[in-house]
């Protein structure tokens, strides 16, 4: 039967690859999986049912056709309630069978197919709101999508405002997690003792304040996806924790002796770079490789400037929509936005052209509704070449320490805090600043 069925097949047009028994049914099942399955009930070994569970375990949609020599029999209607495509009974016809063949392997095609174009729109939805279309980030979407089917940790980097949690959000919803948990913790937001608490869980009386067991966010995110962000500032002492989180997908209450399994991806991002911490002793060797599984790197906008215009009118469209009048950005603006370094990155262009829908008072966006940033020259950043009829120095350094200003502050979204610590400055210096330049 075997024999001859591999004969006829094969004049048909297909690959075949044939079994005598179970055994060597399900091996090749596992290492040459093929489009469509047709069995004997009563093979040696153990039995077709079992080369139809084999198959429906590794691929549920794979087509399975049952061969039984009794036309009622219960075995058969065992298969079909398991999820067998059809069964036929001996004697047969050939070109039933045929028949029956080139049905199952249609129905598969259309299936594959269905599969494949879901794949692409839900790529394409999780990947939209990287917006742009240049060749630098084109190719970070890619990693993007590839890295999502696995479950490998992921570690992105790049500096503030390029879009790194808008990537993980991306993975996770590419990822066969989509549909579980999401959760994230910024590791540099929170003071270390309740740092370790929220991610790890308490039981009661652990601490002052702990009037309760309670689980953590990485128990919590189960079967789904935990972002650690700016794990670059996360303290040493809970560094070691997160290693063992990480290798034995276990974790341990504050305050507990019992060890808890925890399923899920993790994903950290970072501006900093960890390589360095590492050398610095600030950041575990073993924890950077640990989250340095697959790194992607988003690209600053000052490497994607084809982008800029797509952005600004994305965002543009965001603030403005329909109902305030504008009809778009006038060249000068959209040409000095393009010849603009944007340290802040999207994040800071986000910002500018919120600030200028919020001002502009006709149709189109202007240049001097910009930020002052954006519409002073590029040689105000340097001041290195001095014009014949020579400058005002104290004006121009003025003007430069304002552009650095409202830079650092674009870069960090606005934290006065984080912007002086870019510049190397104490706060109340540079509150004294912020209030000379009259920036708000």
């Amino acid at each position: 039967m075997v024999e001859m069925l591999e004969i006829m097949l094969s004049a048909e047009g297909h690959t075949v690859i044939s079994a005598g028994n179970t055994q060597d049914a399900i091996q090749l099942i596992e290492k040459n999986p093929p489009d469509l399955i047709i069995s004997d009930i009563n093979i040696p070994k153990h039995g077709g049912i079992a080369v139809l569970r084999a198959s429906l375990q590794a691929d549920r949609e794979r087509p399975v056709i049952m061969i039984t020599a009794y036309a009622s029999a219960e075995s058969a209607v065992e298969a079909m309630k398991l999820g067998a495509y059809d069964y036929i009974t001996k004697p047969f016809n050939v070109d039933e069978l045929k028949l029956v063949v080139r049905n199952a392997l249609e129905r598969r095609g259309l299936i594959l197919e269905n599969q494949n174009l879901k794949k692409e729109l839900r790529t394409r939805a999780g990947l939209a709101a990287l917006v742009g279309g240049s060749t630098a980030l084109t190719n970070t979407k890619n990693l993007i999508a590839r890295v999502a089917e696995s479950a490998s940790t992921v570690l992105i980097t790049g500096e503030s405002g390029t879009g790194k949690e808008l990537a993980v959000r991306a993975i996770h919803s590419l990822s066969p997690r989509a549909a579980k948990p999401f959760l994230s913790i910024n590791c540099g937001a929170m003071p270390e003792s309740l740092l370790e608490s929220e991610l790890f869980g308490h039981k009661k009386g652990s601490f002052t304040g702990a009037v309760s067991d309670k689980p953590g966010l990485l128990e919590a995110a189960k079967g789904g996806t935990f972002f650690l962000d700016e794990v670059g500032e996360m303290p040493l002492s809970l560094q070691v924790k997160l290693v063992r989180a990480i290798q034995e997908r276990e974790i341990r209450h504050v305050g507990d002796v019992v060890n808890i399994s925890i399923d899920v991806r993790f994903i950290a991002a970072t501006n900093k770079n960890l390589a360095d911490l590492v050398k610095e002793g600030l950041f575990r060797e073993d924890l950077y490789y640990r989250l340095n599984v697959v790194s992607i790197e988003m690209p600053p906008l000052r490497e994607r400037r084809e982008d800029i215009p797509v952005l600004a009118k994305h965002f543009l469209q965001k603030f403005a929509g329909s109902g305030m009048g504008i009809q778009g950005i006038s060249p000068e603006a959209m040409r000095l936005m393009e010849e603009y370094h944007w340290p802040g990155n999207v994040r800071e262009l986000e910002n500018a052209m919120e600030r200028a829908v919020v001002l502009e008072t006709g149709k189109w966006i202007s240049a001097e509704n910009l930020p002052e940033s954006c519409r002073l020259p590029a040689s105000g950043m340097t001041g290195l070449t001095l014009p014949p009829g020579g400058i005002d120095l104290e004006k121009k350094i003025e003007e430069i320490e304002k552009r650095m200003i409202t830079s650092a502050l674009a870069m960090v979204g606005g934290s006065k805090k984080g912007a002086a610590s870019l510049l190397n400055m104490n706060l109340r210096q540079f509150r004294y600043k912020l209030a000379k330049y009259d920036i708000k």
